[in-house]
């Protein structure tokens, strides 16, 4: 459960700088930003504060009510929901451009809302330009402020009359100083234990190539429709994130835009989508690699599975669409083995078997979210370690021809993800084979599921 917070929802026609807006209220460059039209789709949402009230900011995709295209009417869909949950709205017009047929039929269906509604006039970059937004009163609200969205001017006069009438923020002790909920940000990851708690949500990046069920896995877990779902590849662009909870464990997902190819990708929107989707993943704790099963294991499937593994975060691999596919005595195993053989990379990465359309066996992904998230903050004394690496048999470990590598000493130096420093009798970097007996030791008396281990050497004298 989130706290309530008043939402300011920003609407408009595509293409007049929401998102640019939006981006400057929470502080950050959440939204992707382009001239092509249509940049966000799904609902964004951020927090943020003004003058010590805060409140939820919420970005909507371009409104075009009268179009019938799934994605534009899904859009339109989306945006209406984000209406009904607004304290205020506020709808942006394009100043350069002037009164359009579409912002007066939006300035219409905004009046019939009953919410309060302010004006703003954006690209006013200058002084100067102020009176291009005279014309705009003809749109009947009343509150209207000219304001440049990518500068920040008539931001102040704005934020001042829509939080009027927000509370302010209560003081605790456990906040830190001169911190605004707006710099605790969904993408900002504080370095610290994961406990599943409020202020500690366990983040989770859904990823995988378009149309594998990302959007579905997240919205059947809100129990609500917070992204755009259609059998249009790549739909999702922005990444969308919420945070729930479930038995008293406290999540943040991210819903990232699929991964293509390089030679696949063409429009700027899906380019900055792919870039933005693995940054995501980088400020992440555990990474959902969604597997669409009908399709089976694909070369995409690997390339995106390296990423995750490359990026250091734990990995649960996800089989989505379990509940299409013909069963045998064997159906489970022989998918799992196919896994196994295509992404040997992975083979710390536990394989959860879903339906995200239905909601079958998403408490057993739950569970192994919270188990990947704990073992990836798994802590070994050095002592215990130890212990551990006197029992080790270090005979059948292979090694290259030469001198044999000893280890004489093994210390935990970190988590998130584990990191281990093994002090040996030769200089470099262990030999793989010896390296990977040595993590496969490990994993097999401490667990560590889900997580990549990191081996650094120190030559001992």
């Amino acid at each position: 459960m989130t706290l309530t917070l008043p939402r300011i929802v920003i609407l408009g026609r595509p293409n007049v700088g929401k998102s640019t807006l939006f981006n400057r209220l929470c502080g950050r460059r959440r939204a992707l930003v382009g001239d092509e039209p249509g940049m966000t789709r799904d609902r964004l949402y951020a927090r943020a504060e003004w003058l010590g009230k805060p409140f939820e900011i919420v970005d909507t995709g371009g409104i075009v009510p009268a179009e019938k295209e799934l994605i534009p009417s899904e859009i339109f869909r989306q945006a209406q929901k984000a209406i009904d949950e607004a304290a205020h709205l506020i709808l942006v017009v394009d100043a350069r451009e002037g009164v359009v047929p579409l912002d007066e039929e939006l300035a219409h269906r905004l009046h019939r809302t009953g919410k309060k509604v302010a004006l703003a006039v954006n690209k006013v970059d200058a002084a100067q330009h102020s009176p291009l937004a005279a014309e705009f009163h003809r749109l009947g609200i009343k509150a209207i402020f000219p304001i440049s969205a990518e500068h920040g001017l008539g931001i102040d006069d704005l934020l001042d009359h829509v939080t009027a009438g927000f509370p302010q923020a209560v003081a605790t002790d456990e906040s830190p100083q001169g911190e605004s909920p707006a710099s605790m940000s969904a993408e900002g990851m504080p370095d610290h234990p994961i406990t599943g708690s409020p202020d500690q949500p366990i983040s989770v990046a859904i990823i995988g190539r378009p149309n594998v069920g990302k959007s579905t896995l997240l919205n059947t877990l809100l129990n609500e429709e917070r992204s755009i779902v259609s059998p249009v590849p790549g739909t999702t662009r922005d990444a969308v994130d919420a945070e729930f909870e479930r038995d008293g464990l406290h999540y943040r997902l991210v819903d990232t835009a699929g991964i293509r190819r390089k030679g696949k990708t063409k429009l700027l929107a899906e380019k900055l989508s792919v870039i933005q989707a693995r940054q995501h993943l980088e400020r992440a704790d555990v990474a959902l690699l969604l597997l669409d099963a009908e399709e089976g294991l694909t070369a995409v499937d690997t390339h995106i599975g390296g990423y995750a593994h490359e990026s250091g975060r734990s990995v649960i691999i996800v089989v989505n669409k379990w509940d299409a596919i013909p069963k045998g005595p064997t159906t489970t195993q022989d998918f799992t083995r196919i896994i196994r053989e295509g992404m040997k990379f992975l083979s710390y990465a536990p394989i959860v078997f879903i339906s995200a359309i239905r909601g079958q066996r998403l408490g057993n992904l739950l569970k192994a979210i919270a188990q990947v998230a704990e073992a990836r903050r798994q802590r070994v004394a050095t002592a215990e370690m130890n212990r551990f690496l006197s029992e080790v048999d270090f005979a059948r470990a292979s090694t290259p021809s030469g001198k044999p590598t000893r280890v004489y000493y093994l210390t935990q130096a970190g988590v998130a993800p584990p990191t281990f420093i093994a002090f040996v009798n030769r200089a470099g970097k262990l030999h793989f084979s010896f390296e990977r007996f040595l993590e496969n030791r490990i994993r097999e008396r401490f667990g560590f599921a889900g997580t990549p281990i990191v081996i650094k050497t120190r030559t001992s004298r």
